[in-house]
Parts: C-alpha cells; structure tokens; sequence
C-alpha cells in the first residue's frame, strides 16, 4: 500500500512538471511570434524588490530593524542612503528630523523671548541674525545627539523611527551636516550678533554634546545638566540684544531651568520601560521617589521665580497677578503626579506643560516693565495706601 502510494505521489509529480514543461514551451512560442519579452525568474530575482520596500514604506516600524534594511539594500543593490535615492524633498525631511524641527522651534521661541525682554531696542538684524545662528546651534547640537545614540534609540519605541536608525542617512552625512550647521551657526552668533552670545551657543553645544548625551547612561544628574541647556536659550536671545546678562536674564533662565523638571519628568514617566531597555539613567527608572519629589519642588519654585520677575524690574506687578492661576493648576497637576504617580496624572502634567511655558512668555512680554509702562497693579495699591508712596 503505501509503495503504491508513493509511486501515485511521483507519476502525479511527473504529470505536473510535464504539463509545467509544455506550458513553458507554448507560452515561449507565442511570445516569440509576437515579439513580447518574456519575464523570467531569474530577471525578476535582479530587480528592486518593490513589495519589500513598498511594506517598510508603509510600516516604517519594521524598517527600524538595521537587518532588514540591510537585507533590502542588498537585493536592490542600493543602500537608502544613497545620494542617488535623496532627492531635496527626503533631504529637507532627514535634515528637519537630526535638527529635531519642533524641539529647535522651542529653542528659538525662547531666544526670541530673551531678546523681546532685554531693556534695549530690537534690532531685526540683529535679532534674525541670532535665531539663525541659534537654530543652527540647536540643530547641530541635536545631529549629534542622535549620532551617538543610535544603537540605543533603536532599541527605544520613541526613537526606533529616527532617521540613523532607519539608514536613511549615513552617519558620515549626518556628522557633515551636524558640523556645517554648528560652525555656520556659531559664526553667525559670533560675527553677526556679539561674542558672549556665540560663548553661550558654543556652551550649549558643548554641554548638549559631550556632557549630558553621554550622562544619560551614567548618572541621573543628566536631568540638571540638561536643564541648564534648555535655560541657555533665552539668555542667548537677552545678550544677543544687551551684549551682557543681568539679573533679567537670570530670571528668564530660571524660569526654563525650573520647567524642564515637571516637564521631562512627566515625559520619561510613561517612557520608563523603554529608557530602561535602553540603559538610560533617568530618575523615572532609577530613583522615583526622587522624579516625584523634583517635579514638585521645582513647579513651586515657578511660582517663586515668576515673583521675582516685577522685583528686579523685568516685568510689571501685574505679571506676578496674572501668572498665578496658571502657575497655580500647574502646580496642582504636578502634586496630583507626586501623589498618584500613575500614567494619568503623569500625562496630564506634560500635556499642561507644553501649554504652561508658552503662556508664561506670552504673559512675560505682555507685561514686560519699560520705561513709560504703567503698572495699573501697583498704581492702584499706592492708590489705596499713600504711605507706601511717602520717603
């Protein structure tokens, strides 16, 4: 029996390959007779495979893994990365990406506040010349972020989609990039604005860089230090308009310095399982009592630094009134997060974060103090008690 079955198996194989063999034949005579060009296995087998990358095209996930993207760069015989590949449309992409477009936007609406507040006329000259010269920075600063990440972001689901992971730069163009981009900017600061300005562009870049990129798998100090590093761009902004920094500047740092708490601490609060993954040390993963306590603190002291903006004379009393309520809820979000810690509380603090610095810079140059400003605040309060008036 199952002899017999065997020879049906191979007398129905035979059968197979024989109708295969003269189909074969048939189709090739007709072909020939028409004069059409026939398409064989081994033609298919030389061309880009257009179903492969058609499915990262459309789930840019699986390009993440540098083996699969290796493998399709193979058969197609080209790398993504190819110069032939990079039209100026994928360039302007790959370029807003290393620059990481939205974080540099926050940059230089930040500069731009710095300048709006310093107690001198605005130059637009002067003041293009230096958001240039500070996106330019910032974009440098973030290449080489990215440059020495790599083979961690592409174990992180926030950053698997980056454009070094995926291969669609070579990191030699991106550190060309990175390095045009910065020298240009520092340049611009340096001959285009004033040198403490450029000092503070090349501060940042250095800091950005070389301490906090690679303290993120050292130390959980790496939140300080790049919390000083988002504080630097208003400065940049205050000096580029002054040459100096005063008390004012200070203020408007201080202001950044205490937001990058709540705010990234919020962040790396739903992220922890992927910064762990990745080895990073953050305070989320490695010490959350402390991310806790931090994000309160510093949220407070929002309060306490926005007081003193209409002291030194940066602002008028009224800014220290209409900032309260918002500095308020933001701290009412940020002890909900010290109290619950969930996923929730920890969102909703970095949803009102985006909003909160926005609306404190806005208020800021609303009720920035010159000298013919009128404070209706304290105008009214002299108003009401003369004494206070009295020397």
């Amino acid at each position: 029996m199952i002899r017999a079955s065997s020879l049906l198996v191979t007398g129905c194989r035979s059968t197979w390959l024989l109708q295969k063999s003269v189909v074969h034949r048939h189709v090739m005579r007709a072909a020939a007779s028409k004069n059409l060009e026939v398409v064989t296995i081994e033609d298919v087998t030389k061309k880009p495979p257009l179903v492969v990358r058609t499915v990262l095209q459309s789930n840019p996930a699986l390009g993440t893994n540098q083996d699969v993207v290796h493998s399709v760069a193979q058969v197609s015989g080209k790398s993504p990365s190819d110069p032939a590949l990079l039209t100026p449309s994928k360039l302007t992409n790959h370029y807003s990406s290393l620059a990481k477009f939205r974080l540099t936007g926050l940059v230089v609406c930040s500069a731009v506040t710095g300048y709006a507040m310093a107690p001198m006329p605005t130059d637009l000259t002067t003041l293009g010349l230096c958001l240039l010269g500070t996106a330019l920075t910032s974009a440098s600063a973030n290449t080489i972020n990215q440059f020495f990440e790599v083979p961690f972001d592409s174990q992180m689901a926030r950053t698997s989609n980056r454009v070094l992971v995926r291969g669609l730069l070579s990191p030699l163009h991106a550190v060309s990039f990175a390095a045009v981009s910065g020298t240009t900017g520092l340049i611009i600061l340096n001959y285009g604005v004033n040198g403490v300005c450029a000092s503070l562009g090349a501060l940042t870049l250095a800091l950005y860089t070389l301490v906090y990129t690679p303290m993120k798998r050292s130390s959980i100090a790496n939140t300080w230090v790049g919390s000083i590093v988002g504080a630097l761009p208003p400065l940049m902004g205050y000096a580029g308009c002054t040459g100096y920094l005063d008390a004012g500047a200070l203020v408007l740092g201080g202001v950044l310095y205490a937001w990058q708490f709540p705010h990234f601490n919020a962040l790396s609060w739903n992220l922890r399982s992927d910064y762990s993954r990745a080895g990073y040390r953050m305070m989320a993963v490695t010490n959350p009592d402390l991310c806790r306590r931090t994000t309160l603190r510093h949220t407070a002291a929002l309060i306490g630094i926005c007081t003193t903006a209409p002291v030194i004379g940066l602002t008028t009393w009224t800014f220290a009134l209409d900032s309260l309520p918002i500095n308020m809820y933001f701290l009412y979000l940020a002890w909900r997060f010290y109290r619950h810690s969930d996923s929730s509380s920890s969102r909703k603090l970095f949803r009102m974060s985006l909003a909160h610095l926005p609306i404190i810079m806005i208020l800021m140059l609303v009720h920035k103090k010159s000298e013919d400003s009128e404070d209706w605040l304290l105008k009214t309060v002299r108003g009401l008690y003369p004494s206070l008036t009295q020397s």
